[in-house]
């Protein structure tokens, strides 16, 4: 999110700079002389404000625009003008102001002046010769007419006092009559100075004058380098805002162990970090090669997680599996089996994945002699028990045989090795036969722990099928990789059947930048004499019976 704030606002910075500088100015002009009435009418306001429409039209038209680029000389036509052009009335006035906006400020002052002056010329406000002739008459007759009213007022106040005086009738009558014709005369001179007025325009709707010249702009409209910085970097932490939470939505992976706990609802028995190093050291035996690896401690926590549960109820058959491919369940299969030897454990280690088998790779061991040849041999040293009832092994000598002909020992004390052996057409149907069950129940017998690695749950139906055959079930998760709806499913497939799972590993978990263990600094150097895992297998030399 922080990447993208910088990215937006650094782009919105650039590109303000790169931007050439736009200046606006503006004419205002008044339509009608309302201002100069005393008492103007409402429909001489009305008038004025449907006539500013009118005008702003004609600002955007060619007759306008042309004049402005010819008398201006401007580098550009009339249709180009147009775009830097804007007009408004100012609301609830009679006032129009004419915008401009051009990369040169001068230039932009004098385009509005000179639209509000060639806007004025198309307009009424300048009359003709033979209307200026007779405007100049109007204005030299106007004191004349005044003065007339002036003096035929003074006179009726002298008439007044002369009638108040009178001695006789006759007198009071002709003063009377004098006062009469001088009234008579004042109406009709206010009829003509009305009258004149109004010729001369006063009061005229139809009118413009400018009120505001435009100025000259000093500081730019656009770009606004400061706006656009800080316009960019809200535009980018939101979009980063919505791609972190829309990437959220759509992660499935499991992202903390309380996660993996609700999900599969059993304990999460360990936490397996990363085993650094090349693409070929995570097929490595860490519990032998490195004991002092975290991922080595990780797996002792989950031996003893283990062996305290083998406390309360028997757990020597033990099922490990994933929900998809290569999520680590061979890694902590074959490492949980060295740790559980190194404990002195009696430990047979059963390659059950008779699809892709990777424990003779492992231990560096054949793979032609394993588990199928077993279960295929083992069918023929079966006989009848009661009736109704499985049939049972002839002898225990019978499957030591079998045990010493096909396990193979390594340099680990206690710990046996059952590889795949040939790979089946039928993997599914040979796992969950009855010589597959009696086999387990068989080594359960003999060994104190028997772990089966098996093929992911959601790819095959293997591992369910052996699930029901084992004393528990240990399910492994792959912290980069492993998706909760695959957990899901592979659990409920699990469960159908009644498998018994008795934990989780998570493996690859980076503990988000934290020490998943606690006691990584406390292994600061390498133990000497560490016995490293032998290359060649020590195999116990058998012949085989020959039927």
């Amino acid at each position: 999110m922080v990447l993208a704030v910088v990215l937006a606002a650094g782009s919105s910075f650039i590109a303000s700079m790169l931007q050439t500088p736009l200046y606006r100015t503006s004419t205002t002009l008044i339509v009608g002389q309302v201002l100069q009435d005393t008492a103007p009418e409402a429909v001489s306001i009305y008038t004025s404000q449907q006539l500013a429409q009118t005008y702003i039209q004609l600002v955007s038209r060619e007759p306008i625009l042309s004049a402005t680029v010819d008398q201006l000389k401007l580098p550009f036509d009339w249709g180009s003008l147009r775009n830097s052009v804007s007009a408004g009335p100012v609301e609830g006035t009679q006032l129009i102001e004419i915008a401009v906006v051009d990369a040169n400020p001068k230039r932009a002052q004098a385009i509005a002046d000179e639209l509000a002056r060639q806007l004025i010329l198309q307009s009424p406000t300048n009359p003709s010769a033979q209307v200026q002739a007779q405007l100049d008459f109007i204005e030299q007759e106007l004191p004349d007419v005044e003065a007339k009213i002036n003096d035929a007022r003074i006179a009726i106040r002298e008439l007044d006092i002369e009638i108040s005086e009178a001695t006789s009738a006759r007198e009071l009558q002709e003063a009377e009559q004098r006062k009469q014709v001088l009234s008579s005369q004042i109406s009709q001179w206010q009829v003509i100075y009305t009258g004149l007025i109004n010729a001369q325009g006063g009061g005229n709707s139809n009118y413009l004058e400018v009120v505001e010249p435009a100025p000259e702009p000093i500081a730019p409209i656009s770009p606004r380098t400061r706006n656009n910085v800080v316009l960019g970097a809200v535009i980018g932490l939101l979009l980063a805002g919505a791609a972190a939470f829309f990437l959220e939505y759509l992660d499935d992976s499991i992202r903390s162990p309380e996660e993996a706990k609700r999900l599969v609802g059993v304990p999460v028995m360990a936490l397996v970090a990363p085993i650094k190093g090349d693409a070929t050291d995570e097929r490595k035996l860490v519990a032998l090669t490195d004991p002092q690896n975290p991922a080595t401690e990780a797996y002792r926590s989950l031996r003893t997680q283990i062996q305290f549960s083998a406390l309360t109820s028997s757990q020597n058959l033990i099922l490990v599996t994933s929900a998809g491919p290569s999520e680590g369940k061979s890694l902590t299969s074959s490492n949980l089996a060295v740790l559980l030897a190194q404990a002195g454990m009696k430990v047979l280690l059963v390659d059950g994945d008779l699809r892709r088998p990777v424990m003779h790779e492992m231990f560096d061991l054949r793979q032609d002699d394993g588990l199928t040849e077993l279960l295929v041999e083992w069918k023929h040293e079966l006989r009848p028990s009661f009736p109704g009832e499985t049939t049972e092994l002839a002898g225990s000598s019978s499957f030591e045989l079998l045990l010493d002909k096909y396990c193979q020992v390594v340099d680990q004390p206690g710990l046996s090795i059952l590889t795949s052996g040939e790979l089946p057409p039928n993997p599914s149907e040979l796992l969950g036969s009855i010589q597959m069950d009696q086999f387990l129940r068989a080594a359960a017998r003999k060994f104190d722990s028997v772990i089966i690695d098996t093929p992911p749950v959601i790819a095959v139906t293997d591992a369910v099928l052996l699930s029901r055959q084992v004393d528990g079930v240990l399910f492994v998760i792959d912290h980069e990789k492993t998706r909760r709806r695959m957990v899901q499913r592979a659990i409920e497939n699990l469960r159908t059947v009644g498998a018994r799972i008795l934990g989780v590993t998570i493996n690859r978990y980076d503990g988000q930048g934290e020490d998943p263990y606690g006691y990584t600094y406390y292994y600061t150097q390498k133990t000497s004499g560490t016995a490293p895992l032998n290359g060649a297998a020590k195999t116990k030399s058998k012949s085989k019976a020959k039927s």
